[in-house]
């Protein structure tokens, strides 16, 4: 099994989904994983002048240029995975900005999805993708669990369908309720994982 671990948390050493995660990544040998600490070293955000990199067509700016080989290196680590470990922690809600900015690199019309007379199709198939959410409250299966949902989206809109959620919630309510979260999340990864 070829891994691709995403982390996403700004808070480095301090970061709950970090500690989850690499509970598993300490596990897995050099060459049987690509990591991607997205905070650590940001890509590149779309904007007006560079979104054009994604097309692809014609004369390219510098900028576009820039966001055109990001979006290639990305896609082709997917491509190169079985499973993507996927660190989401909820911030006001919903995920991290560095995240985001990977899944707009990632979601690329003619290479990643393409639209059909039945709608759209992801093109990345036979993957799998477990995402590991972290949260200071409780929001599982709430009104305000906006993760779940849009990561599920958004994955099968590329084609990874086979998707599973590891939850550590109740973060900010106590030394006790997080330590028994994080602990039972590292569990529910390394059983997910092995």
């Amino acid at each position: 099994m070829k891994a691709l671990v995403l982390k996403s948390s700004i808070l480095g050493p301090y970061s709950s989904s970090n500690a989850v995660i690499n509970s598993v990544v300490d596990e897995l040998s050099p060459d049987t994983l690509i990591e991607r600490d997205l905070a650590s070293t940001p890509l590149p955000v779309l904007t007006g002048d560079n979104v054009g990199g994604l097309r692809g067509t014609g004369e390219l700016t510098d900028a576009q240029q820039q966001v055109q080989q990001a979006s290639d290196q990305l896609i082709e680590e997917i491509q190169q995975s079985d499973t993507l470990v996927i660190a989401a922690p909820m911030y006001n809600f919903t995920i991290p900005v560095q995240l985001k900015a990977w899944i707009d690199l990632v979601a690329r019309a003619g290479v990643t999805f393409r639209y059909t007379e039945n709608g759209p199709e992801g093109l990345l198939k036979g993957k799998r993708a477990i995402v590991v959410t972290t949260r200071g409250g409780m929001h599982k299966g709430g009104t305000t669990d906006h993760i779940t949902g849009y990561m599920q989206t958004v994955l099968g809109f590329i084609g990874i369908t086979d998707v599973e959620f590891v939850y550590a919630e109740g973060l900010a309510m106590g030394e006790g309720t997080a330590s028994q979260a994080i602990d039972e999340a590292k569990q529910t990864l390394k059983r997910l994982a092995s």
